[in-house]
């Protein structure tokens, strides 16, 4: 049986990005999400409860990422999930289970972002859209997730 690994989400950013670089100088930003659901209970009231995701970007993208978007921030994130395990500092063992971004899409462009959006031709095909939305792909993977 094949097996699929595919997250979509759309929310906004709760804080500003964290960019840092590996000792290999790739560049790695953390992205903290916050998506609501909004649903009716069982007395037929609206009820929201929020979802934090914590997402990983790499290369290029982060940078850009890192550059554009700030705290509040709309976003859309295709991705896969990815689980990453590590000894802290008291010896314990922890494990994450993180959203790794394969594709971001800035939504809401021109709302505040830190600075205005990069132009076209450095985002590939322009958008038909009335909208205006920014794409952003994985080039390649380049670290070892060992």
């Amino acid at each position: 049986m094949a097996n699929l690994n595919k997250v979509l989400l759309i929310g906004n950013l709760t804080k500003d990005p964290e960019l840092r670089y590996t000792p290999q100088g790739t560049p790695v930003v953390n992205l903290r999400l916050a998506v609501n659901r909004r649903y009716k209970d069982k007395s037929q009231e609206f009820k929201e409860e929020v979802c934090f995701i914590t997402v990983v970007v790499w290369d290029k993208q982060a940078e850009t990422v890192n550059q554009y978007l700030h705290k509040g921030s709309p976003v859309f994130i295709e991705g896969r999930l990815q689980s990453r395990s590590w000894e802290d500092n008291s010896g314990q063992k922890r494990n994450v289970i993180e959203v790794r971004a394969e594709r971001v899409q800035f939504l809401g462009a021109g709302q505040g972002n830190k600075q205005a959006l990069p132009p076209e031709e450095h985002l590939g095909e322009p958008s038909t859209e009335t909208t205006e939305t920014t794409w952003l792909d994985e080039s390649e993977e380049k670290i070892n997730e060992g």
